[in-house]
C-alpha cells in the first residue's frame, strides 16, 4: 500500500507537467489559430500563401518530429550557443504551433460556413464589416466549432504524453521510469486513469457548453 501511494504521489506530480503543458497550449494556440485563419482567408496573397504553407507543413508532419525539431534543430544550427533552457519551454513552443495550424482550419471551416447572405443583410442595415462579425457571425461560429474543439482539445490532453520523448519529466515518463528502474509494470497502465478522468472532466465540461448554445438552432 505504501508503494501504491509513492507511486501515485510520482505520477501526480508528473500529470502536474501535463497540465501545465495543456494550459498553457490552449492559452496560446487558441488566439494564434484565430490569426492563421484570417491570414489563410486574407485577400493579400502571399500572407494567405505563407499561412496555408505553414498549415499544410504542420498538420502534414507528426508532432514527435516537431518536438524534436524544436528542441534540437536551433542547437546544432548554431553551434550550441542557442538552446531551450528547459525542455518544457521546447514543448510547449511545438504544441502551441502545432494545435494553432489544427485550430486555424476549424475556426476558417466555421467563419466560411456562415451564408454569404448574412453578410449582405448586415451591409444593408448599415453595419460595419467588424461589428457584422462580432454581433451576427461570431455567435453562430463558435456554435459550429464547439464540437470539432472539444475533439482537438481533449486530443491534446493525450498528447502531451509525446513530451516525454524530449525528456520533460511528464506522468509517462515517470511510469516508464518505475518500470525500468522498479520492475514494475502497473504504473504504465495506472496513468490511464489520470487521462481518463481529466478527459472525463471536458467531456462534460463541453456537453454543458452546447446545451447552453442549444438556443440557437439556425
Amino acid at each position: 500500500m505504501d508503494q501504491f501511494w509513492s507511486v501515485s504521489l510520482q505520477l501526480l506530480e508528473g500529470f502536474k507537467e501535463n497540465c501545465i503543458l495543456f494550459g498553457v497550449t490552449l492559452l496560446f494556440a487558441l488566439p494564434l489559430g484565430l490569426l492563421i485563419a484570417f491570414g489563410s482567408m486574407s485577400g493579400f496573397k502571399p500572407l494567405k500563401f505563407l499561412c496555408r504553407a505553414i498549415v499544410w507543413i504542420i498538420r502534414g508532419t507528426p508532432l514527435m518530429l516537431q518536438l524534436f525539431v524544436v528542441c534540437y534543430i536551433p542547437p546544432l544550427l548554431t553551434d550550441g550557443s542557442f538552446k531551450f533552457k528547459e525542455r518544457m519551454t521546447a514543448a510547449m513552443i511545438a504544441f502551441i504551433i502545432n494545435y494553432a495550424a489544427y485550430f486555424s482550419e476549424i475556426y476558417r471551416g466555421g467563419i466560411e460556413g456562415i451564408p454569404k447572405g448574412q453578410y449582405e443583410a448586415g451591409y444593408v442595415l448599415g453595419m460595419k464589416k467588424s461589428q457584422i462579425f462580432f454581433k451576427v457571425v461570431l455567435l453562430q461560429v463558435v456554435k459550429r466549432i464547439v464540437a470539432p474543439m472539444s475533439n482537438e482539445i481533449i486530443t491534446l490532453v493525450k498528447d502531451t504524453s509525446l513530451a516525454r520523448v524530449i525528456m520533460v519529466p511528464e506522468i509517462l515518463k515517470y511510469a516508464e521510469d518505475f518500470t525500468k528502474i522498479n520492475g514494475l509494470i502497473w504504473p504504465i497502465f495506472y496513468t490511464g486513469a489520470f487521462f481518463l478522468i481529466f478527459c472525463g472532466v471536458l467531456t462534460l465540461l463541453f456537453r454543458f457548453i452546447e446545451k447552453k448554445l442549444d438556443y440557437y438552432k439556425g
